[in-house]
């Protein structure tokens, strides 16, 4: 069985993800950068040449490749969720861990990114920035119905973050070989 982490855009997906990979033996895996390995574009490319419709079906055929995989700890994109099929996908083979943080923390983050030059394609047509409060407040219901668990970012480390995972994990998840 897998370990799935879902939430928004700098949540904590990769940080802690190869935290929990390394620590629990596993490979990790981010279904963004499969993504752009697979189309050889970056998400912003691709979304700006072919659209967010384009992009949204190939990361289901992403997350579908993934997850016939098993013992690996897998980072998703933040909008995963808004497609019951991904989420069914998801949890066919997977613990599902929402990795929440509050949107003026997500924004902080993002403006970190910005300024070493990580730009994030808009979600909404807006600014990213501007439009974290209300693509969150859209998305909360969608990853707390989700998640198997949900874990608060906003305050602590990634390796503070792996370890109240994996206190809370599932024991048939503990080991590598299960």
């Amino acid at each position: 069985m897998n370990i799935i982490l879902i939430g928004y855009r700098c949540s904590g997906k990769t940080a802690v993800g190869k935290i929990l990979a390394r620590r629990l033996g596993r490979d990790f895996l981010d279904t963004d950068r499969l993504l752009e390995e697979e189309t050889g574009s970056s998400i912003q490319g691709l979304i700006l040449s072919k659209g967010w419709g384009h992009f949204r079906e190939t990361e289901k055929s992403v997350i579908g490749k993934a997850t016939k995989n098993d013992n690996l700890v897998i980072a998703t994109g933040g909008g995963v969720v808004m497609d019951q099929e991904n989420v069914n996908i998801l949890k066919r083979n997977g613990w599902i861990v929402w990795l929440k943080a509050h949107a003026a923390v997500i924004k902080e983050r993002m403006r970190k990114e910005q300024k070493s030059g990580i730009i994030r394609p808009s979600l909404t047509g807006s600014d990213p920035l501007e439009e974290v409060e209300d693509v969150l407040n859209l998305r909360t219901a969608f990853y707390e119905k989700a998640g198997d668990l949900g874990v608060d970012t906003s305050t602590h480390s990634p390796q503070e973050v792996a370890d109240l995972i994996l206190k809370s994990l599932p024991l048939r998840l503990n080991r590598k070989d299960e």
